[in-house]
């Protein structure tokens, strides 16, 4: 296993890492939400 390196990922690469968590987090919201209100509406 190779060893920690504090700062080694390019900034670059981590803001990319993190707009794609963002995008991630923000479909599953929708995705739940939208289950949500179709068992409210059907009653499931």
């Amino acid at each position: 296993m190779t060893e920690h390196e504090h700062g080694s990922m390019s900034i670059r690469d981590h803001e990319k890492t993190f707009e794609g968590f963002i995008q991630f987090t923000k479909r599953s919201l929708v995705v739940i939400l939208f289950l949500v209100v179709i068992l409210a509406i059907f009653g499931a």
